[in-house]
């Protein structure tokens, strides 16, 4: 399989089983466990504790996409919970939890966990801070299952870091990259504050800005072969074809 068409089969499949992992109850129920009242601070405080103790307009600037309402309420709600050191930590252990539960028995892990760090340690992380900061973050030797749900939240993250870049780099705000991509309802879901639809002539430069993100991507997938990105291709698929979801 050739490096595009590779990029091309598991970008949405990695990133849809992050976004359900990220709104699942199940997680949402660790972080109450942990001390965490409902809401965003769970969420903001682990996902984005990889960063350190940083003040907020630092976490928004990393993150991007989500609005600066909901960062400011998540981040601080979660700072008298724990360190934010801690808290990443917690968040990865939701990630192999989750990952326990959902990822199918029959998913050769191993497989996969040996592609995936291997692209993993490919990555050039200059001016992507929140992808080298979940890069590392420890990640078991003794767990595979868990090591593979952590490992393809280590890669979205990636993308997500590089497709900020792209977004700004076609001049587009965050916010309106998300109105494109995902309408104005879910834009506002994710924090952004009235929302309105964009003009017609953004959409192409968000076009524009996904092919930039596949481009930034590219690197990591010369690391391997063209018959191992066709395996990793299909591991993906299989492990985010949970019979559960």
């Amino acid at each position: 399989m050739k490096i595009f068409d590779c990029i091309a089969a598991v970008a949405r499949p990695l990133h849809d089983v992050g976004d359900e992992f990220m709104s699942d109850g199940t997680t949402a129920a660790v972080g109450l466990r942990a001390g965490f009242s409902p809401g965003r601070g769970f969420y903001c405080r682990g996902r984005f504790g990889v960063l350190g103790e940083a003040p907020v307009p630092v976490v928004q600037a990393v993150q991007g996409f989500l609005g600066p309402d909901l960062v400011t309420t998540g981040w601080l709600a979660g700072r008298d919970v724990m360190a934010a050191e801690d808290a990443a930590a917690c968040y990865a252990e939701a990630l192999r939890e989750w990952g326990h539960a959902h990822i199918p028995a029959d998913v050769d892990v191993e497989h996969f966990n040996h592609l995936a760090q291997r692209l993993i340690d490919a990555a050039d992380a200059a001016s992507l801070p929140l992808f080298a900061g979940w890069r590392a973050q420890p990640c078991p030797a003794d767990d595979p299952v868990g090591a593979a749900m952590q490992r393809v939240h280590v890669l979205r993250e990636h993308r997500g870091a590089c497709h900020l870049a792209a977004v700004r780099a076609y001049g587009l705000t965050a916010q309106a990259a998300m109105v494109v991509n995902l309408g104005v309802e879910q834009a506002a879901h994710y924090g952004w504050r009235e929302p309105q639809p964009v003009a017609a002539d953004l959409i192409p430069r968000w076009q524009r800005a996904e092919q930039l993100t596949d481009e930034l991507q590219a690197p990591l997938y010369t690391a391997l072969t063209d018959r191992q990105r066709t395996e990793f291709a299909r591991l993906v698929d299989a492990l985010t074809a949970s019979p559960t979801r």
